[in-house]
């Protein structure tokens, strides 16, 4: 497979061989499974704080005893641990505290931090859904299922597109993508509904992701860039489906062809 190979300014300037890893079927099942068993990796860990909902001294305060101070004896209530409200004299206004049946107490089976969220995954498999991410990348079927549009991707730029600034960036972006220009840049909107209470207030699409060779640098604002080294399933499809709008530089499509071409599986993500 074959695709066009770019200059600084986005004027085309031959064609580039890609390596057979975009050319493998795409299996849109395994892909899914790796990224779910991925998610965790990715995931912050949370859990209860120490001590959470029992914070009151409420145990031993009631009795079952009779005719003794603080005692709950013929009064028809449980033996569950409460806390005293307030009083008149011997009559005592109890409300329960601590336990997990109660208003305000413990959680029976809290989340624990320290939870490993990490999950193994079979090697052909994950080799199977790294290609199939590539592979994405410049599939034309699922790049238009994915942007509703015919959107090309996958394109190949020389090492000074590396050293541009970002205005000169985004004038090549214009020409090489045309109509699709839209998609590249990264935009961030105030999320409609009830979840901008809930810690989620703002959303925004992927955006173009700029993979670079592990010894190249790049600075670029708006879009998404990431070395050789640190590629995933995750930046290659955010969602676990395959397309996304992916550029690649000369370096970086060398590396790909040389980590591939000994027919070992060096891409093990989460394995540390």
């Amino acid at each position: 497979m074959k695709t066009k190979l770019f200059d600084k300014t986005g004027k085309e300037k031959g064609s580039v061989d890609l390596p057979k890893n975009f050319s493998e079927k795409i299996r849109e099942d395994i892909l899914s499974k790796v990224f779910e068993t991925q998610r965790g990796i990715y995931a912050q860990a949370y859990g209860s704080m120490k001590g959470a909902g029992a914070q009151y001294s409420a145990s031993g305060i009631i009795k079952k005893k009779r005719h003794d101070w603080k005692g709950s004896y013929g009064k028809g209530i449980s033996r569950v641990p409460r806390k005293i409200m307030s009083r008149h004299g011997a009559s005592f206004n109890w409300i329960g505290a601590s336990v997990s049946n109660t208003r305000g107490g413990r959680r029976p089976h809290a989340p624990r931090s320290e939870k490993n969220p990490f999950k193994k995954t079979n090697k052909k498999e994950l080799l199977i859904a790294f290609n199939s991410a590539l592979a994405g990348t410049v599939n034309a079927k699922f790049l238009e299922r994915k942007y509703g549009r015919k959107v090309r991707s996958g394109f190949v730029f020389d090492e000074n597109i590396l050293k541009v600034k970002t205005k000169d960036f985004i004038a090549s972006m214009k020409i090489v993508f045309g109509d699709a220009f839209d998609s590249v840049l990264k935009h961030k909107s105030v999320r409609v509904g009830i979840g901008k209470m809930r810690g989620r207030k703002y959303k925004s699409n992927a955006g173009l992701l700029f993979v670079i060779g592990n010894d190249e640098k790049m600075k670029q604002k708006g879009i998404e860039i990431v070395n050789i080294k640190d590629l995933t399933i995750k930046d290659l499809s955010p969602n676990g489906e395959p397309g996304r709008l992916v550029c690649y530089t000369e370096k970086a499509i060398n590396e790909i062809r040389e980590r591939f071409s000994a027919r070992r599986i060096l891409i093990v993500e989460g394995a540390k």
